[in-house]
């Protein structure tokens, strides 16, 4: 197609094919877009008619690509991602008149335990905009970039995808919580023979502090799996049930009165705290803003500037 060709082509209809091939599903495309469902079926139809190639064939309740959509979204993602880093360019973004809609990825002991102070201090600065969080963990982060759900995330990770930024925010050193106050701290023992919850979305009922111990020939006693940090104080009350989390969630757990955090009564490896992001985003002013504000109230406190790396 020379360039003339491009006249023919409506953006917006890309976009909607790359949504296409990400969820292959109109319903679904309709909802990360904010259309209606008859909306992208109508581009669809444009879209075949563009192309001349039914791009999509409905099997079950999933749309599969033909051999054309796969080829020519090999094509078109570079392309789009290449006009809105250039784009970008173009344009200022002031926090104090923007109505932008942000959608991040947070970990649950980060929006539990460092989300606060940031929302409070963005409803100062940018009344009008939008925040739109995700739950991320290591095991769904890069899928969750990679398909546009979320353009930054906070949390643990590992193996991200090759245009992807890691940047270290803080080192996560854990603490218990115990319900039932009091002034002398745990003993490894009392660690080991007492009921313990685990925080999991995925119902696990091990954690990082099982291997740990492990090393050490100990062993815990866990008597409850529950997927979010929020309902601890409650389920804990009136109980000798103990719970591990970061410092941070800990603090703001604590901070409400109805649990007290202290040391684990071990000695433990620390874990990283990372903020992550595509390339392609790395200078728009908008999504700059936002990773500046991730890190100034997710990063450690007081500390040196940390070493923005690429991936893998």
């Amino acid at each position: 197609m020379n360039r003339n060709q491009l006249r023919k082509a409506d953006i917006n209809l890309m976009v909607v094919f790359e949504t296409l091939m990400q969820e292959r599903n109109v319903t679904r495309a309709a909802e990360k877009l904010f259309l209606g469902q008859p909306t992208i079926s109508a581009a669809l139809n444009r879209l075949r008619a563009l192309f001349n190639d039914p791009l999509f064939i409905r099997v079950g309740h999933r749309m599969e690509p033909t051999a054309r959509a796969q080829e020519i979204i090999l094509h078109l993602s570079p392309a789009l991602d290449a006009m809105s880093t250039a784009l970008s360019l173009s344009h200022d973004f002031d926090p104090a008149s923007s109505n932008m809609t942000f959608r991040i990825g947070l970990s649950d002991d980060v929006e539990f335990g460092l989300l606060p102070a940031m929302l409070r201090a963005i409803r100062l600065e940018a009344p009008g905009v939008v925040i739109v969080v995700k739950h991320v963990d290591y095991w769904n982060i890069s899928e969750l970039l990679i398909s546009g759900e979320i353009t930054a995330g906070v949390c643990l990770t590992r193996e991200l995808p090759a245009n992807a930024k890691r940047k270290l925010l803080r080192t996560i050193q854990p603490r218990v919580i115990r319900a039932d106050k009091s002034a002398t701290p745990l003993t490894l023992d009392e660690y080991c023979s007492r009921p313990h919850v685990v925080v999991s979305h995925v119902a696990n009922i091990s954690s990082f502090a099982d291997e740990w111990l492990s090393a050490l020939g100990r062993k815990r006693h866990v008597v409850l799996s529950i997927p979010q940090y929020s309902t601890l104080p409650a389920l804990m009350a009136g109980t000798d049930l103990l719970s591990n989390m970061p410092t941070y969630t800990a603090s703001a757990m604590s901070a409400l009165g109805l649990v007290q955090d202290e040391p684990l009564p071990f000695i433990t490896p620390t874990l990283d705290l990372s903020m992550v992001w595509l390339s392609v985003m790395d200078t728009d002013p908008a999504e700059r803003w936002l990773r500046r504000r991730l890190e100034d109230f997710m990063g450690e406190p007081a500390s040196a500037p940390a070493q923005v790396t690429d991936q893998p």
